[in-house]
């Protein structure tokens, strides 16, 4: 086969053979060293690799951009090396083809069709432009130079260069809908309503839960400085939260309640005022306080100043009507929901993404906490709506969150009356392989095994055992059925205009 590609008669060949000739008749200088050095950087995948790490250091799409050139450059170089090297044996170019003092030494012992480092060139430089063509078009002449310098240093014919630079630039076609850029979050908005103005707290009622992640001896000391006329009710180990904020709610003195604590303190105070028609500024506070981000209260100043002016705005609530216990005596309990309900291995992808974010960053974050959990996952049967899936997850957010694939992070609106439905299902064959992949190629939203809908009202049902329930963070146990509905703008909230 060696004999066949270097000394045979067709037109390959001969075209080879002409072009060696003209490169082997430049005279010798320092581009001689300059291309060998140009090569050997690119020499499994150092030069791209370097340049996507510069590239990353800029968020966006010069980051996605060193991301798409990464991933083509490893699809072509798989390509390149594992199948045509194999499927192809080519003999490389003799010393006597070019002058001894710029063929490369020691020369690869690898067929020389195609050419690698020509297909991985290619592969990151138009990769990275399908992303930001400014990028691409600066990664231009280094990817070009790198192929042609296989030919130079006597490493490759030119039709192994053709070769491989037709296989890097399929692959950055091929693997152009992986990872694709996420649309544009819509922009934020709010309904405006009245609520009573509380000029120094005067008529605030505020209720901290000590047991908050973020408190200390020093918090309520805090807020009674900034709201001097405040009632605060600070509950303790042993006491019973849920009765804490209904009597401070229920109390005579209250025009509007507050709450200081994470998800699931502020859903217990939200479901208080809405039963006493109250509204409720949610201060930053506690582990996780989603809904203080999502009103625009997330920092201190600005929730003074929205009670101080008396700036409001609406907000629906889910209501979640959870069975539990036995399945011939169930128990039945009423729960609001702000933020998001999870059954299955969601609340163990968040705490993974959580734990990763700071030194990954969101989106890599993401990644990664999504092989972790779904690795040694398992799905868990349940009736959707009368539908029977095998599930890794069940998501339902109050509201439309973006993106609109599985990692939701935002949520502009929160008065648009639906539910946001995610799934990501097991029923399909090769499941966890079908989920890896997506994982890998970012494709999750787009692939079979994910079903996106809105609806204003789910009803989801265990199959056999009790399945757990998460909702705003709290985790429920046992949990037999679940349905969970929409209540329209049921919840006045204190919000800064915008």
């Amino acid at each position: 086969m060696y004999r066949v590609w270097r000394n045979g008669p067709g037109w390959i060949s001969r075209f080879d053979r002409h072009l060696v000739r003209g490169v082997s008749s430049f005279p010798g200088g320092n581009h001689d060293e300059f291309f060998r050095r140009l090569s050997a950087s690119a020499t499994h995948g150092k030069l791209w690799i370097g340049a996507a790490a510069i590239m990353a250091a800029f968020p966006g799409k010069p980051r996605r951009a060193a991301l798409h050139g990464l991933i083509a450059q490893a699809v072509a170089s798989a390509v390149t090396n594992v199948v045509f090297k194999t499927l192809l044996p080519r003999a490389r170019p003799l010393p006597e083809h070019l002058p001894v003092f710029r063929f490369v030494h020691p020369q690869p012992t690898s067929s020389s069709m195609p050419s690698g480092h020509s297909a991985s060139a290619i592969a990151f430089a138009l990769g990275a432009g399908l992303v930001k063509p400014v990028v691409g078009a600066a990664l231009a002449p280094a990817a070009l130079g790198v192929a042609y310098s296989r030919v130079h240093t006597g490493a490759h014919w030119p039709s192994d260069v053709f070769f491989g630079s037709a296989i890097g630039a399929g692959a950055a076609l091929v693997t152009r809908k992986w990872w694709p850029v996420r649309p544009p979050f819509p922009g934020v908005s709010r309904t405006a309503t009245q609520a009573p103005e509380l000029p120094a707290g005067e008529g605030l009622s505020i209720v901290v839960n000590t047991l908050g992640g973020s408190f200390t001896e020093q918090t309520a000391g805090a807020l009674q400085e900034v709201f001097p006329k405040a009632y605060i009710k600070t509950v303790e180990l042993g006491e019973s939260l849920e009765e804490a904020i209904q009597a401070t709610a229920s109390h005579p003195r209250t025009r509007a309640l507050g709450v200081w604590g994470g998800d699931g303190t502020v859903g217990t105070a939200a479901a208080a005022a809405v039963e006493h028609s109250l509204p409720l500024l949610v201060l930053p506070g506690g582990t996780l306080n989603h809904f203080a981000r999502d009103t625009g209260t997330a920092n201190l100043k600005d929730a003074v100043a929205a009670a101080a002016a008396g700036e409001a705005a609406r907000a629906d609530v889910g209501l979640v009507t959870v069975e539990r216990g036995l399945a011939g005596n169930p128990e039945t309990a009423d729960l609001v929901m702000l933020n998001t309900a999870s059954i299955g291995l969601y609340p163990n992808l968040v705490r993974r993404r959580e734990q990763l974010q700071p030194a990954l960053g969101k989106p890599l974050a993401g990644v990664v906490a999504m092989f972790r959990t779904f690795a040694a996952g398992t799905p868990t049967t349940l009736t959707v709506d009368g539908v029977r899936h095998k599930l890794w997850i069940a998501y339902i957010g109050r509201g439309r969150y973006y993106p609109r694939d599985h990692a939701p992070l935002s949520r502009p609106v929160l008065d648009d009356g639906v539910l946001d439905v995610r799934m990501i299902t097991a029923d399909e064959s090769f499941a966890r392989l079908r989920l890896l992949w997506s994982v890998l190629t970012g494709t999750v939203a787009t692939s079979r095994i994910t079903h996106l809908r809105e609806a204003t009202e789910v009803r989801i049902e265990s199959e056999g055992s009790p399945l757990a329930l998460a909702v705003d963070g709290e985790a429920l146990a046992g949990v037999r059925s679940v349905r969970i509905r929409v209540e329209p703008r049921a919840l006045t909230y204190y919000s800064p205009r915008t």
